[in-house]
């Protein structure tokens, strides 16, 4: 039998799941500049330009599509949605400024690119490119600490022989729909035992916020549902110090679902697991 005491549970919250692997996604980055290499190349010619209008000129009557990859230039993706308020005063999509020379002028003047360009403060576009694409990689980091929790825990189950199935949905089983009703869940693993199957979730909270709260409060209410279909398990792997500033939510939660493991004892899961398993 393990003993569960929510003190040493809370003392075991590591500060960090970040590999180095989490901060940049240097393949996705490198395809986003791949993709649009050919118009920055074109574009390159304005760089050192002494008559910027002779240069976008010359552009435009070579390849006036070469423009539409201009808001990058300043880290904005629009995909023709970002608007700005123009010279005039009127509130345009971005993109409108790439139909005309007058307009691309007037992005180029206005965000400050001229001068950029004709004082050669950049030597070349793609380069320049890659490093804003860097930049606005980081944006992406919190949907990747989800997946890099994931792919600890999944490495864990790996190693300790435990076979499972990813993002499995809670409509394969009818039971289980029964219980939870209408809103269809989407478990991030599922282990199947003999008599037994766990379903999963997976979560890392290296900062505090609202959020830690509405998921131990779903989970609170989930998983007594859960259990109540026999031959079923919900188990909640979770860890990271974010968890210290919604302390009381987290405790409530450990008080109504049995399994709640961190990264440190999940091997009394894994343990438990093997049990079940050896036991056919």
């Amino acid at each position: 039998m393990i003993t569960r005491d929510f003190d040493t549970f809370v003392s075991q919250l590591q500060e960090t799941n970040q590999t180095l692997d989490f901060f940049c996604d240097f393949d996705k980055i490198a395809q986003n500049v791949e993709d649009i290499k050919l118009s920055l190349c074109i574009l390159n010619s304005l760089i050192g330009a002494t008559d910027m209008r002779n240069a976008v000129e010359a552009i435009w009557r070579r390849d006036k599509s070469a423009f539409n990859v201009m808001d990058i230039l300043i880290a904005v993706r629009s995909g023709g949605k970002k608007k700005i308020i123009d010279s005039l005063g009127e509130c345009v999509v971005l993109d409108t400024l790439f139909t005309s020379v007058d307009g691309v002028m007037e992005y180029l003047d206005t965000t400050g690119l001229r001068e950029v360009f004709q004082k050669q403060k950049i030597r070349n576009l793609t380069d320049y490119v890659f490093g804003i694409e860097t930049g606005l990689d980081t944006n992406a980091r919190k949907n990747r600490s989800g997946h890099v929790m994931e792919n600890m825990v999944a490495r864990i189950l790996d190693n300790g022989g435990i076979p499972y199935r990813k993002e499995i949905y809670s409509s394969e089983w009818h039971e289980i729909t029964e219980v939870l009703g209408d809103d269809e869940k989407r478990f991030d693993f599922v282990i199947e035992t003999p008599g037994k199957t766990f379903l999963m979730e997976v979560n890392f909270y290296s900062g505090g916020g609202s959020k830690l709260n509405e998921v131990a409060r779903s989970y609170s209410d989930i998983a007594p549902k859960i259990n109540s279909v026999p031959g079923f398990e919900f188990v909640w792997i979770t860890d990271g110090i974010g968890w210290k500033s919604a302390r009381n939510k987290l405790q409530e939660a450990y008080s109504i679902i049995p399994s709640i493991y961190n990264l440190t004892n999940i091997h009394d899961f894994i343990n438990l697991v093997r049990e079940r398993n050896s036991a056919l």
